[in-house]
């Protein structure tokens, strides 16, 4: 594990343009070694929960994935959709009204949008 500063700082002098100086902050650890960040975005996909006499239908936007990248889970009466590419990533957990089985899911994606029927 390691200990590392981000940032910058700022030394302004009077209002010309000269005067302003910003500079990277440097680590203040003993460790001489520079590493590599990598910041990976999580994005939560809009949902739309439809309550059918049926089923239940979510409708989630998610576009720039592949139908193969996406999962949807069920635990009880929680469905977690996401997917993890190297382009996007996208995570959103719902809290269901009531329990259903694996067996009872049906999901289609086509042009960015996933379709998720929950048969009652």
């Amino acid at each position: 594990m390691f200990s590392t500063n981000f940032g910058f700082s700022i030394k302004v002098g009077s209002l010309d343009a000269n005067s302003v100086k910003v500079k990277p902050l440097e680590s203040n650890t003993h460790n001489s070694k520079k590493y590599d960040v990598t910041v990976f975005e999580l994005l939560e996909p809009l949902v739309d929960i439809f309550e059918e006499t049926d089923h239940t239908l979510i409708v989630a936007d998610m576009p720039g994935v592949n139908e193969k990248d996406i999962h949807v889970d069920l635990k009880d009466d929680i469905l977690q959709i996401s997917t993890k590419t190297s382009e996007k990533n996208y995570q959103k957990e719902i809290l269901l009204k009531e329990s259903f089985t694996e067996d009872r899911i049906v999901h289609t994606y086509k042009n960015g949008i996933l379709k998720i029927s929950l048969m009652k």
